[in-house]
Protein backbone atom coordinates (compact mmCIF):
# COMPACT_ATOMS: atom_id res chain seq x y z
CA UNK A 1 0.00 0.00 0.00
CA UNK A 2 2.89 2.38 0.74
CA UNK A 3 4.18 2.01 -2.84
CA UNK A 4 1.05 3.71 -4.20
CA UNK A 5 1.56 7.09 -5.84
CA UNK A 6 -0.37 10.08 -4.50
CA UNK A 7 -3.50 10.57 -6.61
CA UNK A 8 -3.27 12.98 -9.49
CA UNK A 9 -5.58 15.98 -9.53
CA UNK A 10 -8.84 15.52 -11.43
CA UNK A 11 -8.82 16.54 -15.09
CA UNK A 12 -9.49 20.21 -15.56
CA UNK A 13 -8.08 20.98 -12.12
CA UNK A 14 -5.08 23.26 -11.85
CA UNK A 15 -4.31 22.29 -8.25
CA UNK A 16 -1.10 20.38 -7.64
CA UNK A 17 -0.94 18.01 -4.71
CA UNK A 18 2.15 18.44 -2.56
CA UNK A 19 4.17 15.38 -1.59
CA UNK A 20 4.74 16.20 2.08
CA UNK A 21 1.93 15.29 4.55
CA UNK A 22 2.22 18.59 6.43
CA UNK A 23 1.71 20.58 3.23
CA UNK A 24 -1.20 18.37 2.25
CA UNK A 25 -2.81 18.95 5.67
CA UNK A 26 -2.32 22.71 5.30
CA UNK A 27 -3.94 22.66 1.87
CA UNK A 28 -6.90 20.70 3.24
CA UNK A 29 -7.40 23.08 6.15
CA UNK A 30 -7.10 26.12 3.88
CA UNK A 31 -9.77 24.76 1.54
CA UNK A 32 -12.29 23.81 4.21
CA UNK A 33 -13.91 27.22 3.92
CA UNK A 34 -14.69 26.41 0.26
CA UNK A 35 -16.98 23.60 1.43
CA UNK A 36 -19.16 25.88 3.56
CA UNK A 37 -22.30 26.89 1.70
CA UNK A 38 -22.85 30.61 1.20
CA UNK A 39 -26.59 30.16 0.70
CA UNK A 40 -29.12 27.32 0.82
CA UNK A 41 -28.17 24.39 -1.41
CA UNK A 42 -30.63 22.74 -3.76
CA UNK A 43 -29.78 19.61 -5.74
CA UNK A 44 -32.39 19.88 -8.46
CA UNK A 45 -32.87 20.86 -12.09
CA UNK A 46 -34.82 23.90 -13.15
CA UNK A 47 -37.03 23.33 -16.18
CA UNK A 48 -38.84 25.92 -18.30
CA UNK A 49 -42.17 24.74 -19.67
CA UNK A 50 -44.47 26.69 -22.01
CA UNK A 51 -48.00 26.16 -20.65
CA UNK A 52 -51.39 27.07 -22.08
CA UNK A 53 -53.78 28.68 -19.61
CA UNK A 54 -57.14 27.68 -21.10
CA UNK A 55 -58.63 31.18 -21.47
CA UNK A 56 -60.19 31.45 -24.93
CA UNK A 57 -58.88 34.95 -25.79
CA UNK A 58 -55.35 34.50 -24.46
CA UNK A 59 -52.29 34.78 -26.75
CA UNK A 60 -51.08 31.37 -25.60
CA UNK A 61 -53.81 29.63 -27.61
CA UNK A 62 -52.15 30.60 -30.92
CA UNK A 63 -48.54 31.32 -30.02
CA UNK A 64 -46.07 30.20 -27.42
CA UNK A 65 -47.48 29.37 -24.03
CA UNK A 66 -46.85 31.11 -20.73
CA UNK A 67 -43.34 30.50 -19.37
CA UNK A 68 -43.57 28.38 -16.22
CA UNK A 69 -40.67 27.04 -14.17
CA UNK A 70 -40.53 23.70 -12.38
CA UNK A 71 -37.96 21.99 -10.22
CA UNK A 72 -37.28 18.32 -10.76
CA UNK A 73 -35.44 16.27 -8.17
CA UNK A 74 -35.25 12.74 -6.82
CA UNK A 75 -36.97 11.93 -3.53
CA UNK A 76 -36.96 8.35 -2.27
CA UNK A 77 -36.05 7.07 -5.72
CA UNK A 78 -38.86 8.89 -7.53
CA UNK A 79 -38.67 12.02 -9.65
CA UNK A 80 -40.67 14.85 -8.13
CA UNK A 81 -41.73 18.04 -9.87
CA UNK A 82 -42.44 21.26 -7.98
CA UNK A 83 -43.80 24.51 -9.39
CA UNK A 84 -41.55 27.55 -8.84
CA UNK A 85 -43.40 30.87 -8.52
CA UNK A 86 -41.93 33.72 -10.59
CA UNK A 87 -41.04 35.78 -7.51
CA UNK A 88 -38.89 32.89 -6.15
CA UNK A 89 -37.16 32.11 -9.43
CA UNK A 90 -33.92 34.08 -8.89
CA UNK A 91 -33.53 32.76 -5.35
CA UNK A 92 -34.03 29.16 -6.47
CA UNK A 93 -31.51 29.66 -9.29
CA UNK A 94 -28.92 30.85 -6.77
CA UNK A 95 -29.55 27.77 -4.59
CA UNK A 96 -28.96 25.50 -7.58
CA UNK A 97 -25.82 27.46 -8.53
CA UNK A 98 -24.50 27.00 -4.97
CA UNK A 99 -25.01 23.24 -5.28
CA UNK A 100 -23.06 23.26 -8.57
CA UNK A 101 -20.23 25.26 -6.97
CA UNK A 102 -19.92 22.80 -4.10
CA UNK A 103 -19.92 19.85 -6.51
CA UNK A 104 -16.96 21.37 -8.36
CA UNK A 105 -14.90 21.85 -5.19
CA UNK A 106 -15.47 18.29 -3.96
CA UNK A 107 -12.99 16.43 -6.24
CA UNK A 108 -10.06 18.64 -5.19
CA UNK A 109 -10.79 17.99 -1.51
CA UNK A 110 -11.15 14.27 -2.16
CA UNK A 111 -7.78 14.11 -3.94
CA UNK A 112 -6.06 15.97 -1.08
CA UNK A 113 -7.63 13.71 1.53
CA UNK A 114 -6.56 10.58 -0.37
CA UNK A 115 -3.03 11.95 -0.68
CA UNK A 116 -2.99 12.60 3.08
CA UNK A 117 -3.87 8.98 3.80
CA UNK A 118 -1.46 7.56 1.23
CA UNK A 119 1.54 9.59 2.46
CA UNK A 120 0.82 8.86 6.14
CA UNK A 121 2.72 5.54 6.28
CA UNK A 122 5.73 6.91 4.43
CA UNK A 123 5.87 9.92 6.73
CA UNK A 124 5.69 7.76 9.88
CA UNK A 125 8.54 5.54 8.61
CA UNK A 126 10.62 8.60 7.81
CA UNK A 127 10.06 10.05 11.29
CA UNK A 128 10.82 6.72 12.95
CA UNK A 129 14.19 6.59 11.20
CA UNK A 130 15.18 9.97 12.67
CA UNK A 131 14.76 8.94 16.32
Amino acid sequence: MSDMKPPSPPSGSAAKIPKHPTLIRRHLLARLKDLQPKSPVLAASLVLVQRRCGRSGCHCQKGPGHPTHYLTCKQQGKTRTVYVPQDLLQEVQSWIAEHQRLKKTHPAHLQLALAQVQTHVTDRRRKAGRS
